[in-house]
């Protein structure tokens, strides 16, 4: 089996996490995990500038196989799900110029993809994701959560892989 390499990203116009994961024989590895952060006095065609221009340098730097992203949730405030699909816009292009495949996932599947739980708190997806990917730290919780995605992600791949065709 060859390796997979997975770039998850958690969008946000002003802390979006990312996390490089190669999945191998079974065992995972983190390669390169932050955030791209943006602080509130930036303009939003200024961070959506740097969300892409983070996103395309790592995809240069580190050839993902695919990007898993969190895919859009409701919230009850409409400007939030705006900006978050401003952000989530910013590295779907970003992955579409490189010519990346993308996944989405909903955040319950990816913590009980992580967890065990799909209602799993913020602290407890960093817990797994340390210990999943043999860290001595725990991540950055957005960090954390993009890891989570491309975790998610391969362990998605490896039950569909399973399955008999119909």
């Amino acid at each position: 089996m060859s390796a997979l390499t997975v770039l998850g990203v958690d969008t946000s116009l002003r802390s979006t996490g990312y996390g490089v994961v190669v999945s191998e024989n079974g065992r995972f590895r983190m390669v390169e995990c932050g955030r791209i952060r943006n602080a509130p006095t930036v303009p939003l065609t200024a961070c959506l500038k740097e969300i892409h221009s983070r996103i395309s340098s790592l995809i240069e730097t580190h050839h993902p196989d695919v990007i898993a992203v969190e895919s859009v949730i409701y919230a009850k405030n409409a400007s939030t799900m705006l900006l978050l699909g401003h952000a989530r816009g910013a590295v779907l292009t970003a992955a579409a110029s490189h010519g990346i495949e993308v996944f989405e996932y909903e955040p319950r599947r990816m913590k009980r993809a992580v967890c065990g739980n799909s209602l799993a708190e913020k602290s407890q997806v960093q817990r797994m994701v340390k210990a999943l990917l043999s860290l001595d730290a725990e991540p950055q919780n957005d960090a954390a959560d993009a890891l989570g995605l491309a975790i998610c992600h391969v362990n998605s791949m490896s039950i569909l892989s399973k399955e008999s065709p119909i």
